[in-house]
């Protein structure tokens, strides 16, 4: 079963991306603070993580950039997700993938899978 690590603070959003992404076959772990995105994926070991942009003690880029410097962690995919558009200064920081808010939750497991499977 395919792990995703999601990176957010916002409960609502968390429990219902966990919800769905459950009902597809993946197990969901979650982290609500950036600093926090080290140890956890260190101990789950997740195929894909997803990062909010906007995080309550960080933005989500300084997530990402930590996750490309660590020596174990720095080849998982990760999706960034944001209401604003910055796409451009995600995949600068090493997101494989950009999702603008609000995406079609139903995109997320064909987004998953084809970063696990490249």
């Amino acid at each position: 079963m395919p792990k995703i690590l999601i990176v957010d603070d916002d409960t609502t959003m968390v429990s219902l991306l966990e919800t769905l992404l459950m009902l597809d076959g993946f197990d969901v772990v979650v982290a609500k603070r950036g600093g926090d995105v080290i140890s956890k994926a260190e101990a789950e070991r997740p195929d894909v993580m997803m990062i909010d942009y906007h995080l309550t003690d960080m933005e989500g880029v300084e997530a990402i950039e930590a996750v490309r410097a660590h020596a174990t962690l720095s080849g998982t995919p990760i999706v960034m997700a944001s209401g604003l558009n910055v796409e451009h200064e995600a995949l600068k920081a090493g997101a494989n993938r950009f999702l603008i808010k609000p995406f079609e939750p139903s995109e997320l497991p064909k987004v998953f899978n084809e970063l696990i499977n490249e």
